[in-house]
């Protein structure tokens, strides 16, 4: 898996979301913040996420998610608990992921880091394909993006604290960050936590 001169995965399918602007043009990608989503909650392959995330949830089926419309948020990728990819935003673009966020004394996340959503909960654990595929789009990133290292890589609950507690204490960075350092240049890791 790579990233190609559009700030899109090669080889994944492309779901443009409406939500989502243009970066400030100083600002580098220096964050990744990983996510989890399901809807309705615990629910897995409902493709409701890909709708909350295109502005295209059918409200009438989904009558318990009538909070979320009006709702305007995206995440760049979102990885199914079956390991399907799903980009919204290409990665030069902001992605609304964030919300209210700050990340050693910078506030507003989303101007300066890619959000992964992976389908789960916070209290789930997640699947081998997830953290797999994960891997595989970190270390193109990686590649891509010269100011993201593994001290970059960081869960939604750590830049809102109090606020959001995902991807949840099930998620298991040490498998992650080990997988990682098997695939990427050993100068990424040398900020890991």
């Amino acid at each position: 898996m790579r990233v190609l001169e559009n700030h899109r995965l090669e080889g994944v399918q492309f779901l443009p979301s409406p939500n989502c602007d243009e970066r400030s043009a100083a600002a580098d990608v220096t964050l990744v913040v990983i996510h989890c989503i399901s809807l309705p909650r615990g629910e897995f392959g409902s493709k409701v996420p890909s709708a909350l995330f295109t502005n295209s949830i059918d409200f009438y089926r989904y009558e318990e998610l009538k909070d979320l419309d009006g709702l305007r948020v995206s995440a760049h990728v979102l990885v199914e608990r079956n390991g399907e990819v799903t980009q919204f935003v290409p990665f030069d673009k902001r992605a609304w992921h964030a919300g209210v966020s700050t990340w050693q004394g910078r506030t507003n996340c989303n101007d300066f880091s890619i959000g992964i959503e992976l389908e789960g909960t916070d209290d789930s654990e997640y699947e081998d394909i997830q953290y797999d595929v994960l891997t595989a789009i970190l270390t193109a990133l990686f590649a891509r993006y010269s100011a993201i290292s593994f001290g970059n890589v960081v869960g939604h609950a750590e830049i809102a604290a109090g606020r959001k507690t995902d991807p949840g204490p099930l998620f298991d960075w040490r498998r992650l960050f080990s997988k990682l350092a098997k695939n990427v240049p050993s100068h990424k890791s040398s900020n890991s936590s």
